[in-house]
Parts: C-alpha cells; sequence; structure tokens
C-alpha cells in the first residue's frame, strides 16, 4: 500500500488517517504542529505522542517533505530554489528577504497552460499540478523557513487554475494548527478565471491580486486569452462587490512596457476602471523574456502612473524588482529549464 503524505493533509484528515488506531484529535494536531511548524521529516520523532502511535504512522505515512535540488544566489540576496517532486516534475521557489519582511514565492503548477507571451513560464509549457503538500512544502524545506512573514503565490502556473490545492495549501498555512500565518499575509496571485475567483473570495480569506496587463479589452485578449472568457471588467466588477474583511487586500499587478501599455490613455482608463473602489495597484518593471525586443517603462514613468493613481484615489506603489541576474524577477521562472 502506497504511504500518505502528511504534508498537505488538515489535522481533521490526519485524525482520520489515525482514529482507527485509538488516537485522538490532540495526538492529529501535535502531528501536525510537527510537521508544518517544524519541519519534521522523521516521524519516530514527533514530539508529544505514544510510541506506538509512531511506529504506527511510519508504516502509515510519510512526512512529504523535501529539500530543493539547487539554488541560485542574486547579488540583492534573492535566493531561486529548483524542487524536482516524485513524479519528475520541475517547479521553481523564489525568498525574497528584506528588512521588515520575508517573502516565499511559491509555484502552484510545473509550467502553465495560460500562454502569455511575456512570461517565460508560458512558453515553458505545462506539465502539472502541483499537490496542496508539494506547494507547502516550498515554504517549510526553505533553508529560511523560519524567517518566512509572507507568502504570495505568484510563482510559476496560474493558481486558480489548481483551485483546490491552493485553498488546500492556503488553509494549511493560516490554520493554527499549520504555519499560523496570518491571511492578510498570504496572497493568491490569479489572471482572471472568473469562477475561480468568486470561490476563491467565498471560501478562503487570504488577499488576491489580478494580473491586468491593459485596461482595454482588445488589447488584453491578445495577451492573456483568458480574457476573451472572462473580460476582466466583469471581474474586477466581482472583486469591488466582494465585502473585505480583516484587512483583506484587493490588489492589480500592472506590469509596464515602455509604449506598449504606459500611455496617457493607459493611465485614463486605469483610473476609470478602478475608480470609487479599495483595489489597489502594483506597477511592476518588465522582465523581457529572452528574445524580446519589449523594454520596461523608465522609473520615472512608473513613478508618474505611480503618481496620477494616488492624487485620483487609488492607492498604488511601484514594486521594486528583486532576483532579476538569476532569472528569479516577475515572469522569468522557469527560464533554463526548457
Amino acid at each position: 500500500m502506497e504511504k500518505v503524505s502528511l504534508c498537505g493533509l488538515s489535522a481533521d484528515e490526519i485524525h482520520d488517517l489515525i482514529k482507527p488506531g485509538g488516537f485522538s484529535y490532540s495526538h492529529a494536531l501535535k502531528i501536525a504542529n510537527s510537521i508544518y511548524k517544524k519541519g519534521t521529516t522523521d516521524l519516530l520523532m514527533v514530539p508529544g505522542i505514544p510510541k506506538k502511535l509512531k511506529h504506527e504512522l511510519e508504516s502509515l505515512a510519510i512526512a512529504g517533505l523535501f529539500k530543493p535540488v539547487s539554488s541560485l544566489k542574486s547579488s540583492d540576496n534573492t535566493i531561486k530554489y529548483l524542487f524536482r517532486n516524485s513524479k519528475g516534475l520541475n517547479y521553481e521557489t523564489v525568498y525574497i528577504p528584506d528588512k521588515k519582511r520575508n517573502t516565499a514565492c511559491v509555484s502552484t503548477q510545473s509550467g502553465c497552460r495560460m500562454g502569455c507571451p511575456f512570461c517565460v513560464t508560458g512558453s515553458y509549457g505545462f506539465h502539472g499540478d502541483l499537490t496542496a503538500g508539494e506547494i507547502i512544502n516550498q515554504v517549510i524545506s526553505l533553508p529560511d523557513a523560519d524567517k518566512v512573514t509572507h507568502v504570495v503565490f505568484m510563482g510559476m502556473g496560474e493558481p486558480l487554475d489548481n483551485t483546490d490545492n491552493v485553498m488546500k495549501a492556503c488553509e494549511i498555512l493560516t490554520a493554527e494548527w499549520g504555519m499560523a500565518i496570518s491571511p492578510r499575509n498570504v496572497t493568491v496571485s490569479t489572471i482572471g478565471i472568473e469562477p475561480e475567483i468568486r470561490r476563491f473570495l467565498e471560501k478562503c480569506e487570504c488577499n488576491l491580486t489580478l494580473s491586468l496587463f491593459s485596461p482595454f479589452t482588445e488589447e488584453r485578449g491578445a495577451v492573456v486569452a483568458v480574457e476573451n472568457r472572462y473580460p476582466v471588467n466583469k471581474v474586477l466588477q466581482i472583486m469591488k462587490e466582494h465585502p473585505l474583511k480583516k484587512r483583506r487586500r484587493m490588489s492589480v499587478a500592472y506590469i509596464m512596457i515602455s509604449g506598449l501599455n504606459d500611455t496617457e490613455r493607459h493611465l485614463d482608463a486605469l483610473k476609470k476602471l478602478l475608480d470609487g473602489s479599495d483595489i489597489r495597484v502594483n506597477l511592476i518593471p518588465f522582465h523581457p523574456p529572452p528574445g524580446d525586443k519589449h523594454l520596461s517603462s523608465s522609473e520615472e514613468r512608473m513613478q508618474y502612473f505611480r503618481h496620477e493613481l494616488v492624487v485620483s484615489g487609488i492607492s498604488a506603489s511601484v514594486r521594486r524588482s528583486r532576483g532579476a541576474d538569476i532569472s528569479a524577477a516577475c515572469g522569468l521562472l522557469a527560464s533554463g529549464l526548457a
């Protein structure tokens, strides 16, 4: 019988596994805490549970934790890790240390099936979904796991193309029996799959970011294929109407490309699109994939966009680029994997 991976299970599911042996929910909580908070890989070393349970666990399950196979460190101290699961799927994770926050940027798929042309991951193709345990393992198995304060689902893959596993991972990240990270420190990014956004907003308390590219339907549809099925106007309306609770944040990620989506026309349309909402705008430098002749908007242009949005009543910031020299910045993951 194939052993069950404990990483990826809820406390209730761990209890269901051990309950036939007469073990209690409190034992399940100790196992979950040992896996998710301490990164225990040897089940015989789980503290506070009977020896009989340790041996039974060893016959039924594995911890399900595994280390990255390689890493690259940027000149700005960002570190990119390559993970490989038991099926041989490759996926990358980025650790971004900063003064007040240390962020783990996790992947949800090996590759991506969305096919956005300005993203290296899209050109890598789709190789498979990651399980909740494989998503969580990207945080637990980092060398600096104990320093992580924030988790963003902005690595390889479209999170809401793998919603079940992403929401399970969010549950584990934020549960007291899990990693106990505040939901307001966990952000899921999507290009806008409408029915999955509705489901995510109703059932999960974590932050949501929409990757926009352009405020114009025809322009966005030429680059982001899902726009033709789920128009961004409708997606943003769902985000605007959903009540914000417990400091939850909705935001738009706007990658700025010189001469392509940073004109006055785009700025005016962006203002109209977000007028009267609590949705924040993150302006992001463009990192061209190999062979792409487009350039990022200048720092001055990005700051101008930020200023104009702010004075019009829309919260906005320019996100500092990290890890570009090791292909760890936005849109560059999967470089070298093909």
